[in-house]
């Protein structure tokens, strides 16, 4: 798909590796959307691109229905859906009390936020991405209406230590990458999965340096923490490339994640 004149919406879009595709998706032309919770640095994003924020909470069928009525007003229905919006958090099956060594509870309210956010999050914005894609004219010679790329993790399939509630998360982006790509391919509309690794988001840029490069040094080639413009690079790659299908592709510098 040309990226040139489209309109897109991104998820996730005030920080990290949404910010980063959302400014590559504007650099080459397409009217972006910019969704993010974030207000304040969600609207400075938008307008240093010449896009439009809407504050969104993907955890709400209301608030996900505003926000994309809004980019759609702004910029007509989307041909592109990228979904970046997500949360990360960490906790043991069974903990133990450093001090008593005691046995702790799951939070169990962890594991349905990974779940609320990430998975049904993104699935919630792929429906109504794809509900509105289906009644476009088609383009190109591929008769091609939309294009969708959603954002797991190697943790799908090298979870760590405590990230039980996220690789499941993310795990269900991965496996649904496929069945969806069918649903949606007598309509002309693609679906894509990016896997990033440890890449030098937000989160991680406040960590110390001498943690970032401990964790860098962990990717076996290049040593270094991955760049939210590499991601983006790779979502346009899929967008621009007709034959990118059903994909789930790790962008992660051939690292495989230990235990801890």
């Amino acid at each position: 798909m040309d990226i040139n004149g489209v309109a897109a919406v991104v998820t996730g879009a005030a920080s990290g590796l949404g910010e980063a595709t959302a400014r590559e998706l504007a650099r080459r032309g397409a009217k972006v959307a910019v969704l993010d919770r974030d207000t304040a640095r969600g609207e400075q994003v938008a307008s240093e691109i010449g896009g439009v924020f809407c504050e969104v909470d993907v955890t709400s069928d209301e608030r996900v229905d505003a926000a994309f009525d809004k980019a759609r007003a702004a910029h007509g229905q989307e041909r592109i859906l990228v979904n970046c919006a997500g949360v990360a958090n960490a906790a043991k099956t069974v903990a133990r009390d450093k001090e008593t060594k005691a046995a702790k509870p799951y939070p169990m309210k962890q594991f349905e936020l990974a779940i609320q956010i990430n998975l049904i999050g993104s699935f919630r914005c792929i429906a109504n991405s794809a509900f509105g894609m289906v009644n476009l004219e088609p383009t190109g010679p591929d008769g091609e209406r939309g294009v969708i790329i959603n954002t797991a993790s190697v943790a799908a399939e090298d979870g760590q230590i405590g990230q039980a509630a996220y690789s499941a998360s993310k795990g269900g982006v991965l496996a649904m990458t496929l069945p969806i790509a069918r649903d949606l391919m007598s309509d002309g509309v693609r679906v894509n999965t990016i896997l990033p690794g440890v890449f030098k988001t937000p989160m991680v840029a406040m960590m110390p340096p001498n943690v970032q490069d401990a964790l860098g040094a962990q990717v076996p080639f290049p040593k270094r923490l991955g760049q939210a413009e590499e991601y983006a690079r790779l979502a346009c790659f899929m967008i621009e490339n007709p034959y990118m299908n059903a994909a789930a592709v790790r962008l992660d510098g051939g690292i495989r994640m230990a235990p801890r």
